[in-house]
């Protein structure tokens, strides 16, 4: 997903570029692999990734609250069709899971979290960003965050694992995960990145969409990227699935190291991913989220 305030055989499928507040929404057809699924309700070994040379830096169990998080409140961007809201309908927590339920329902909001025009909404949802930021950079040059995620089912449902920084894109995007609920045995990945604020230079095929052999909707997965100066590396339960390096679509990798962003969780509604659908054909889902770490390493 994009955002400017401060995403088997082989078959065709659709690709996925999705910015978070302003997203420039392209989605060309595009012959994509499969992705390696090897059980139907996957965990992360965490002992073996940090034996593997990797420190945890942040750990959220959603045990408790949200009070490490900002929840967006107002409309969003790509023609989106939900407000999101801080209500428990919307966003709750029980038993250490994350719940993101989309609503329908007729409610009036700030049009986006920057402009705070009035506007009427057919949909409510959620959306979280972590407060505190993640960086590739000399420090720290290698940042890996996973999430461990069970997507929403239904036409329109569009859920995201991502980050963004402010002014998108200068601080740049990856998209770890979008979906659509119609479609529950396919996800895309992608990433974003411009030197001006509201525009993307990443190529309009920089997306990338995988089927698996698993329902994601049915089931728990977990979906990685490690951030490095000069690639994304993406995985599904463990086993790399993409390799995105400096040549095209990913030369633009190189510009986003040093930059900072924060990691998003949100189940938008309808919009452009979807073709602007009559919003009488959405049908609403949930979207479970049961942890999102990050480690780092040299």
């Amino acid at each position: 997903m994009k955002k400017i305030s401060y995403h088997l055989l082989l078959i065709s499928l659709f690709i996925i570029t999705i910015s978070s507040c302003k997203k420039k929404h392209d989605d060309p057809a595009a012959t994509t692999p499969s992705a390696p699924v090897d059980t139907m309700d996957y965990d992360m070994n965490e002992a073996a990734v940090i034996n593997a040379g990797w420190t945890k830096v942040m750990d959220e169990e959603f045990s408790t609250d949200l009070s490490n998080w900002n929840i967006w409140q107002g409309g969003a961007y790509n023609n989106e069709y939900e407000c999101y809201t801080n209500a428990a309908k919307n966003l709750s927590l029980s038993n250490g899971i994350l719940t993101i339920t989309a609503v329908k329902e007729t409610v009036t909001g700030n049009t986006t979290s920057s402009d705070n025009t009035q506007k009427s909404f057919d949909f409510t949802s959620g959306r979280i960003e972590c407060k505190s930021t993640i960086s590739a950079n000399s420090g720290t040059p290698k940042i890996r965050y996973s999430a461990r995620i069970k997507l929403p089912s239904g036409y329109g449902m569009w859920p995201a694992f991502w980050s963004y920084g402010a002014a998108w894109p200068t601080n740049g995007e990856i998209d770890v995960m979008e979906a659509k609920g119609n479609l529950p045995l396919q996800f895309g990945t992608n990433y974003f990145y411009g030197s001006t604020a509201g525009t993307s230079q990443v190529p309009s095929n920089s997306g990338l969409n995988y089927v698996t052999n698993k329902d994601l909707t049915a089931y728990w997965h977990v979906y990685e990227v490690i951030w490095e100066e000069t690639q994304l590396t993406y995985m599904l339960n463990g086993q790399v699935i993409r390799t995105l390096t400096t040549a095209s679509p990913g030369q633009y990798i190189p510009d986003m190291f040093g930059k900072t962003q924060n990691i998003v969780l949100n189940l938008a509604v309808g919009g452009a991913y979807f073709n602007n659908p009559d919003p009488s054909t959405i049908v609403t889902g949930t979207m479970y989220v049961d942890w999102v770490k990050v480690f780092t390493s040299n």
